[in-house]
């Protein structure tokens, strides 16, 4: 059986939706997301265990602070490529960011290559089931552009300046960004 919850935001922030397989978050995207329509069919809507601990990991979050803790989650079809992007997002520190560059070189280093693609990063990124738990608003374009965010640009200028970020360094790109 799979669940879904809906998780009621601050009001600067869409709504956040979130599905299980009853052990593990399975997803977590705000409302407005480009979601796959697996991801709300066919689910019982309740307020599984997991769902009570994203709930309190959320709520510490959206009061401004870091929780010491991570919900149990369990991402599917995970290439070793993807996982690379989600463990090194997963070292972004609360109130930091990486470029998709950054990301990149990280990769080349780890793999011995000469150069590894931001494109291919920023799909990686792009791909995450599991936002703000998996820090993918964390992630900037080069000199601070606020590029690509499938959970909305108002929403991921909203999660930095949360996070106590000095937005005067980020600027918003006049064209070829998700909005």
């Amino acid at each position: 059986m799979l669940y879904k919850y809906k998780y009621k935001t601050p009001d600067i922030f869409s709504d956040i939706c979130m599905n299980s397989d009853g052990e593990y978050l399975t997803g977590l995207w705000f409302d407005n997301s480009d979601v796959p329509l697996e991801c709300t069919m066919n689910c019982e809507e309740k307020q599984i265990p997991i769902f009570k601990e994203t709930i309190k990991w959320l709520d510490i979050y959206f009061s401004g602070a870091n929780p010491n803790f991570i919900p149990k989650y369990k991402i599917d079809n995970l290439t070793p490529f993807r996982k690379d992007v989600i463990d090194i997002m997963n070292t972004i520190p609360f109130g930091e960011t990486l470029t998709y560059n950054n990301i990149a070189k990280i990769i080349a280093q780890k793999k011995s290559l000469k150069t590894m693609s931001s494109q291919a990063v920023g799909g990686a990124v792009g791909w995450n089931p599991i936002c703000i738990i998996i820090p993918c608003h964390r992630v900037v374009g080069a000199n601070g552009n606020l590029t690509g965010y499938s959970g909305g640009l108002n929403n991921k200028i909203e999660l930095l300046k949360l996070e106590h970020n000095d937005m005067t360094k980020f600027f918003i790109p006049k064209r070829g960004t998700i909005l």
